[in-house]
């Protein structure tokens, strides 16, 4: 096995963490934060955004217990108890004064605007007949990987089916 070139060796291993019960914070609530929230609405985990406003999509995911929504600004107290944060806003300072934060608390941290800022990525996520995948570019082309995760999707769909076809066959 011939040893790898330094532009084939992917520098974000693709980890899976169980985050079951544990409390995710976003920071934002607008395009960006709604999209996080709705794939972190696929896990049994809890969910606080802070905002000054939000998307009325995010007013309505309000409605699950496990969605904690205030509507006001950003305090470094909304982090008490934090397992992870995503700081989502449209706000570049701050955005950094909680990464700031996060880090001063050991908190694990994704800066929606600035990948060197972030601990882990938020990548494409797909859900299907108890199958979850992450897909990521690794920060470097965000169209690249939604168009990849699309196709998994679609892939998964279309094999998924054959296979409950398949399983459901009488010989």
């Amino acid at each position: 096995m011939r040893p790898k070139r330094d532009e084939e060796l992917g520098e974000w291993f693709p980890l899976f963490t169980n985050i079951a019960g544990k409390l995710v914070v976003v920071a934002g609530a607008g395009k960006i934060a709604r999209r996080r929230i709705e794939t972190l609405m696929k896990f049994n985990c809890r969910i606080r955004v802070i905002a000054a406003e939000a998307l009325p999509e995010v007013h309505a995911l309000a409605g699950d217990p496990r969605v904690d929504l205030r509507i006001r600004s950003f305090e470094a107290s909304d982090l008490e108890g934090a397992d992870y944060v995503l700081a989502a806003t449209n706000d570049i300072a701050l955005n950094h004064e909680i990464y700031n934060l996060c880090r001063k608390g050991s908190i694990p941290v994704n800066v929606a605007d600035d990948k060197e800022k972030s601990d882990f990525y938020f990548p494409g996520v797909i859900r299907k007949s108890g199958v979850t995948v992450g897909v990521t570019a690794e920060g470097r082309n965000h169209a690249l990987a939604k168009q990849a995760t699309r196709a998994i999707a679609d892939c998964l769909d279309r094999s998924l089916q054959e296979d409950v076809k398949i399983g459901t066959e009488k010989n």
